[in-house]
């Protein structure tokens, strides 16, 4: 799953989200290599045809299109939320792909882990809500990724609330 949830002493723990990224830098070399092979290749037949000279801009837009769409996703997949507990204080913390921070600060005591099951942004939408806010959580998590979460940030704000 693309979250670590960590108890980091009896009294406090956190949680670092990530959105899932199956495409490592050398499976996206790979990628285009094989595109571009897979484009080129049955151009060799038309070697020294004036036919190339018309399928060829047409193969590199799609490869340049390929490139650029990837690239798009990674950087659209630079979000990173980090969620940090503890008896006194609940403090969120939201990196969007363009570097813009959110913060969200609450006291444990006083706030609800809402899970929306349909009707929601995305199914099963998970929120926080205290401090005068409710705040959206792994919304690019999949449902039964936030079911899964829910049920772990439940039980940890459960302990950290007995222990006060």
């Amino acid at each position: 799953m693309p979250y670590l949830l960590t108890s980091d002493t009896h009294d406090s723990a956190s949680l670092k989200l990530w959105p899932h990224n199956t495409l490592a830098p050398n499976g996206f070399v790979l990628v285009i290599g094989l595109s571009a092979l897979a484009l080129g290749l049955p151009m060799l037949a038309l070697l020294g045809s004036p036919t190339l000279w018309g399928l060829l801009p047409f193969a590199v837009l799609a490869l340049t299109g390929l490139w650029f769409a990837l690239q798009r996703n990674w950087r659209d997949r630079r979000i990173v939320e980090e969620l940090y507990l503890s008896r006194t204080r609940v403090y969120l913390r939201h990196v969007a792909p363009d570097g813009q921070v959110n913060e969200w600060t609450a006291d444990p005591h006083w706030i609800t882990l809402n899970l929306i099951p349909q009707g929601g942004p995305v199914e099963h939408y998970l929120t926080l809500t205290g401090g005068g806010r409710e705040v959206e959580l792994g919304a690019f998590l999949t449902p039964e990724e936030r079911l899964a979460l829910r049920e772990e940030l439940s039980a940890l704000l459960i302990r950290l609330r007995s222990h006060s």
